[in-house]
């Protein structure tokens, strides 16, 4: 008998400290998730401001490119207030100026790049390119560098052979793309025009997608710019350049586009 009290009392002992640990541990437990719960109600959203129209968002919610946020596709693809295209990547270039007063755009420039030259077709050039117009090109990495070294040149925007669109000037201002230039009798076409590098060179035709991302773009400049006309920069400077070169296909462009044929003064066939 003495041995069964021994033993029931240590069953009850044993049925107590688990009792206690089991009370112990759903405490800890309900503490943990009170904790979880208020962190969660105390801790703000982080927000986000749409580059296009300024407002607010969850930055959950916003579309990211790079490190700016949109609220919607729509003003992700288009033009903002300050000029510069959502969806492209923006490498600002110093190489820029103001246009003239009460000036706005109604010519669009075509043409092309390649640094160094043809190289795009064996590797990667596109950074050569970005750096140049950034004034930021390491000229002990190819002799031909050195001869332009000394050039401030840029452009609104690059279509690189991958497709990908890559904006150096606000179309509000003045990038130096022309130089000395001439448009049916008009000077300073640097004035009065958008420029649009294509990577590519005078020998090589251009990629597909080149020709997408340049119909894309060149839609999204209408909305903005409704009275756009459109040549290359041999049209403009015929004694100093060939670009874009006989190799672009303007009416392919043209079509993709649906541009009057009258907004190209200088016709639709290779040049």
């Amino acid at each position: 008998m003495k041995w069964l009290f021994i033993l029931l009392g240590v069953g009850l002992f044993y049925l107590w400290l688990k009792g206690k640990k089991r009370a112990e541990l759903s405490a800890k437990e309900a503490a943990y998730f009170n904790e979880q719960r208020e962190s969660k109600i105390l801790k703000p959203e982080v927000m986000a401001q749409c580059q296009h129209c300024q407002v607010y968002l969850p930055q959950s919610d916003a579309i990211t490119v790079e490190d700016r946020f949109y609220c919607s596709r729509e003003h992700l693809n288009h033009l903002d207030a300050q000029g510069w295209l959502g969806y492209a990547a923006w490498r600002a270039s110093p190489n820029h100026d103001l246009r003239p007063e009460s000036c706005l755009p109604d010519l669009v420039l075509i043409h092309h790049i390649s640094l160094p030259p043809g190289e795009f077709k064996r590797r990667p050039c596109t950074q050569f390119i970005v750096d140049f117009f950034q004034n930021k090109l390491d000229i002990s990495l190819h002799p031909y560098f050195e001869e332009i070294a000394a050039q401030k040149v840029s452009s609104h925007f690059l279509i690189a052979r991958d497709g990908q669109v890559i904006q150096f000037v606000s179309v509000d201002n003045k990038a130096w793309h022309a130089g000395i230039s001439s448009f049916l009798g008009r000077e300073k076409c640097n004035d009065f025009s958008i420029g649009i590098e294509l990577e590519g060179d005078g020998d090589t035709g251009f990629e597909e997608i080149q020709y997408a991302e340049l119909s894309k773009l060149v839609a999204n400049l209408q909305l903005r710019f409704t009275n756009l006309q459109f040549a290359g920069h041999s049209d403009i400077a015929p004694d100093r350049k060939t670009d874009p070169g006989v190799q672009f296909n303007w009416k392919k462009f043209q079509s993709q586009v649906g541009i009057p044929e009258e907004k190209f003064p200088f016709g639709l066939e290779p040049r």
